[in-house]
């Protein structure tokens, strides 16, 4: 059974009783907008020396270019003062250890839901998907034009070392 969010509720408390970060713009300072995976190994704004209000965080399982992550990308260029793209999975990832009929498999085995149809995202050849991904951003009509770097990285979560792939 769930306990209830009463204890982040009281952590946010604290948070906003010494919050002095308001009256940000929305504008991505660093010019920079991150994708990178949902896992809570990461933490894009600390890995890469940023702080809040320096970039647009986009998390998707596996760090992926979603449909959702892709809007994201083109708004974040031409209304929010995103120059660059990092694309930003990272090594032990559940979403390169099989395709999406393996992942599917393993959530029917823990919860008997059938997902097969759903597309997952998955890579079990996480550089082709990086490839695939930044190659995706770099040739749309919408991202193509000099406004934007895209270059794809790949994050160690047992280092903490971030490596240009693309």
């Amino acid at each position: 059974m769930s306990q209830g969010f009463d204890d982040l509720l009281a952590a946010n408390a604290e948070y906003a009783a010494n919050f002095t970060e308001g009256g940000f713009d929305g504008i991505a300072r660093a010019g920079v907008a991150i994708i990178t995976c949902m896992d809570s190994r990461i933490e894009p704004l600390q890995l890469l020396g940023l702080g809040l209000g320096d970039a647009k965080i986009m998390r998707t399982p596996g760090g992926r270019i979603t449909p959702d992550a892709l809007v994201g990308c083109i708004l974040g260029v031409h209304l929010l003062n995103v120059q660059r793209i990092m694309v930003v999975p990272h090594t032990r990832c559940a979403m390169a250890s099989g395709d999406d009929a393996a992942i599917a498999d393993k959530v029917l085995e823990a919860t008997g839901v059938d997902i097969h149809g759903m597309v997952l995202g998955s890579s079990p050849d996480q550089r082709a998907g990086l490839s695939y991904d930044v190659r995706r951003l770099r040739t749309h009509p919408l991202l193509q034009d000099n406004r934007v770097e895209i270059g794809g990285f790949l994050y160690d979560v047992d280092t903490g070392r971030l490596t240009q792939v693309l």
